[in-house]
């Protein structure tokens, strides 16, 4: 069951085609990677690429093999249409996190920024898991659960969002180890968010600007219960 489907707000950010909208944007990524060992021969996979922001980063700042995947198709022509712009041979394709196309253990790297979330995590982790190659990392950027909410207040989150659970830390690093991921390590982000990155649809129906406006309620809603953290494992 592909729950990303059923997300209004992951359709919102399609048609504004809004990049790093994972909280702390490009600047944490770029934190991030500064941290890991990257050069010209790694081949890095950003799952869930959407309009290909951070994967167009890492070509260009690290001249790295970059893949980019999003079940999306508007998500996935914004993303391919910003790699022909920037003539950056970047590979986008489109397809699922619980069925990627590629072969095992191909990549050195690969990234998740605020994209498990939506889908089925088990199924997802498994993949990831078997595309790494041994020895890999997988950083995730996801939202954490830091204090319990009622049962009504978690319910009206994940029916606007599409989320099937919400995970506090311990929940993440159980899912981590359940699928092999080893030396797993979170952080906080302390980082500033980026100015955001749009790439407009052509038309864009009034109920998404409605998404928007309660995605902002929620944010303001559950600003001391849901926070994001950066976890990084190793296969």
């Amino acid at each position: 069951m592909i729950l990303i489907h059923n997300s209004k707000y992951l359709e919102f950010l399609s048609k504004f085609g809004i990049g790093g909208a994972h909280p702390g944007g490009l600047n944490l990524t770029k934190k991030i990677f500064k941290s890991e060992n990257i050069n010209h021969s790694s081949e890095i996979l950003d799952v869930g690429c959407g309009t290909g922001q951070t994967a167009a980063y890492l070509a260009n700042r690290y001249d790295a093999k970059v893949t980019g995947i999003d079940v999306n198709p508007t998500m996935v022509a914004k993303a391919t249409r910003r790699m022909k712009k920037n003539h950056l041979p970047v590979k986008i394709i489109q397809g699922s996190i619980e069925k990627i196309p590629l072969p095992d253990r191909h990549f050195d790297f690969i990234i998740s920024e605020s994209v498990l979330s939506f889908v089925n995590k088990p199924i997802a982790l498994n993949e990831i898991f078997r595309l790494l190659k041994n020895g890999g990392r997988f950083i995730a950027i996801e939202l954490t659960m830091i204090q319990r909410l009622t049962e009504k207040e978690e319910q009206e989150i994940k029916q606007f969002y599409g989320f099937d659970s919400l995970n506090t830390k311990k929940d993440w690093v159980a899912l981590l180890n359940q699928a092999g991921f080893e030396h797993v390590h979170i952080r906080k982000d302390t980082s500033t968010d980026s100015e955001p990155d749009y790439h407009f649809s052509d038309d864009i129906e009034p109920e998404f600007y409605e998404v928007m406006e309660k995605h902002l309620e929620m944010t303001f809603k559950y600003l001391n219960y849901l926070d994001s953290r950066i976890y990084s494992c190793t296969k």
